[in-house]
């Protein structure tokens, strides 16, 4: 007896079948998505465009060759009021990379000092450490700014009633004073045995961890460094003849004369953003240390390392691996910060470029300037920090 086996009816595709497709619709609204945007920048630039005919402003970036007509506070590089528009943007980008740079320093200093110090037996070190990371990390860093520059720097003593410190450096509320080095002919020697006596030291700590690697002992990296960075350019400093000078600064009756100068608008925005910046970053390393096992302290302690040196041999450099991705993002806002010196004068991209777009009326070239300068500053420390995360990374055998 044969049983009839009858295929069930294939279900018809409906209409509304493309529409319920989430492939075709995912399309179709990026489709739209694509649209609007491009409408909206075509109505922006036509705008913009239109506005830019009825003010009687001309686009580009030709202005940037123009007399500039005004001084720079602060400068690294020479400038005067005869300088042109781009030469003031890049003194102002100089300035920015300096605070940025030395902040990123101070504050990396500070905050891995602090991020210890919140794990200290000492009970009055890790209060001291929580009361100034609950402080600095719960106040706007403009108002950090302005404390430094109003609250701080501004009560200090007159010029001619300087404070006078080691090495002939004098603080005053007009900024810091320290001798200016005076290169005479063959400094450049004296220069380059610096730069070299730098160089050799990363090998020598490279060789340094090979051999320790390799045979477990420690070579003596620490003075073998200041050897070579004080030894070498003394060396030839003393066989050039002795090259280089220092311009003293000399306190006088109403002013200091001589040597160098930085002001209280650096001063402020430096400290401030240094302190600002090193609360984050202890808590990043408080963390880090955190996330370490404790059977690797107890190990080292069973070996006989010191305290002191199995923080510093074997949790720290673990610790980095964790602490080194947020730690960029707080060198990514220190360096964003850094356009809030105008509040206090100084001389940044963002306050040079303000006072060129007052002077010009190139808005979208000025902004634009600023955009593109902080991206790259940006990208530029994100592609070196992933570098060195990579560096520091684990690397399994």
């Amino acid at each position: 007896m044969a049983i009839g086996v009858t295929n069930a009816p294939e279900k018809s595709k409906s209409s509304g079948s493309i529409i319920n497709d989430p492939q075709v619709r995912g399309i179709f609204y990026q489709a739209v998505t694509i649209i609007i945007l491009a409408v909206f920048i075509y109505w922006i630039v036509d705008n913009t465009i239109e506005n830019l005919r009825r003010a009687n402003i001309a686009s580009g970036y030709g202005f940037v060759r123009s007399r500039a007509g005004f001084d720079v506070g602060q400068s690294l590089i020479a400038f005067t009021s005869d300088s042109t528009y781009g030469r003031a943007l890049v003194v102002g980008f100089v300035n920015t990379l300096l605070v940025a740079i030395i902040g990123i320093i101070t504050a990396t200093i500070i905050g891995f000092v602090v991020g210890i110090g919140r794990l200290s037996h000492n009970w009055i070190i890790a209060k001291l450490s929580l009361a100034y990371v609950e402080v600095f990390r719960n106040i706007p860093p403009l108002l950090v700014i302005f404390f430094w520059y109003s609250g701080v720097l501004a009560v200090l003593p007159q010029a001619r009633e300087a404070l006078a410190l080691p090495l002939n450096v004098f603080v005053s509320n007009r900024g810091v004073a320290f001798p200016r080095p005076v290169l005479g002919e063959g400094a450049e020697y004296t220069i380059l045995a610096f730069l070299i006596a730098v160089a050799a030291s990363f090998l020598v700590a490279r060789y340094a961890n090979q051999r320790q690697a390799a045979t477990g002992q420690r070579f003596p990296v620490l003075w073998t460094v200041l050897g070579l960075v004080i030894g070498l350019p003394l060396i030839t400093f003393l066989a050039t003849g002795a090259p280089i000078t220092f311009d003293l600064p000399i306190a006088g009756k109403f002013n200091l004369t001589g040597g160098s100068v930085v002001g209280p608008e650096f001063m402020s925005l430096y400290l401030a953003l240094s302190f600002y910046t090193a609360a984050f970053i202890a808590e990043i390393v408080r963390a880090g240390i955190r996330g370490i096992s404790k059977g690797q302290t107890e190990a080292a302690h069973a070996l006989g390392i010191r305290p002191r040196l199995t923080t510093r041999l074997v949790v720290v450099p673990q610790a980095m691996r964790i602490i080194i991705p947020p730690l960029t993002s707080q060198y990514l806002n220190l360096t964003k910060n850094s356009s809030l010196a105008i509040a206090v004068g100084y001389a940044d991209l963002v306050a040079v470029g303000g006072t060129i777009l007052n002077q010009t009326g190139q808005a979208i070239e000025v902004v634009s300037i600023w955009l593109i300068v902080y991206l790259t500053l940006s990208l530029a420390t994100s592609l070196f920090m992933n570098w060195y995360n990579a560096r520091m990374a684990l690397v399994e055998r």
